[in-house]
């Protein structure tokens, strides 16, 4: 039969406290740039697939003829609009933070970035659920896929929703990096 043998390794004790020390503040730990914060790689993809869903939210939505006699679909088209916007902002902030080597940690850009991610993920949430409800009112309830563009609207919907999940990461990792100064 095969036992492992405990091993016992020495720990170094900490240095002795003087009597002045001991008032002082031990240094704070900070969290480490995990990917998808602002400044990193992983953080540049999710800007540029936030970008990008929602780009196509907002082309395929524009594209149809009829979007306009819906509120819900507006407010897709005015969610999606806004969301492409912020992410292309980001976008380029992170890919010039990249290029140049700098980290986007201070305080007022964090906080911007988290209350930037909040509400624009918010909206696009919002936006897609009231979309998806009306698609499925179109398409299920009232049958008239025939004469209305089901396809496109349950695409733009789709997109819309990818983009909120790319954006959620986002704005999770921001409002942590925030909370835990």
């Amino acid at each position: 039969m095969n036992t492992s043998q405990g091993a016992v390794h020495p720990v170094e004790a900490p240095p002795p406290q003087t009597e002045g020390a001991a008032n002082v503040p031990l240094p704070r730990v900070r969290m480490k740039d995990l990917q998808g914060m602002p400044g990193t790689v992983g953080g540049w993809v999710l800007r540029v697939c936030q970008f990008l869903f929602a780009a196509v939210a907002l082309t395929v939505m524009a594209t149809t003829t009829d979007f306009p006699s819906v509120t819900a679909f507006c407010y897709l088209v005015a969610a999606a609009g806004l969301q492409c916007m912020w992410s292309l902002i980001l976008s380029i902030v992170d890919a010039y933070a990249l290029l140049v080597g700098r980290r986007l940690q201070n305080s007022r850009v964090v906080s911007l970035f988290a209350v930037g991610d909040g509400v624009t993920s918010t909206l696009t949430f919002a936006a897609a659920c009231a979309s998806a409800g009306i698609t499925v009112l179109i398409g299920n309830d009232l049958g008239a896929c025939g004469k209305n563009h089901c396809t496109q609207f349950e695409t733009a919907t789709a997109m819309a929703f990818l983009s909120w999940f790319a954006a959620l990461p986002s704005f999770l990792l921001n409002f942590w990096s925030l909370a835990s100064r």
